[in-house]
């Protein structure tokens, strides 16, 4: 997925634990984790605004987008072109 999900490199830097992060954050320890682990479809903005809030940061500091890697992509693309011989 291109967006990465830095929150714990945010919690490193506070030295809090992700229970801690969740329960002042207001949501389970096990949702946290699925968006700590960048395995989210979708965030809240009240759950962004609040996981700043928590942890004095701003969105950038959480989310960060990277390009895929379609190289790979592109070589199988260009196999599938090519007449067979």
């Amino acid at each position: 997925m291109p967006i990465a999900v830095d929150i714990d490199v945010m919690l490193a830097r506070r030295k809090m634990s992700v229970g801690e992060l969740a329960d002042r954050v207001g949501i389970t320890p096990a949702n946290l984790a699925v968006l700590k682990n960048g395995r989210a479809k979708a965030v809240r903005f009240a759950t962004l605004a609040a996981l700043c809030e928590v942890l004095e940061c701003q969105p950038g500091d959480l989310l960060r987008w990277e390009a895929e890697d379609t190289a790979g992509d592109d070589v199988a693309q260009d196999e599938q072109l090519r007449p067979a011989r």
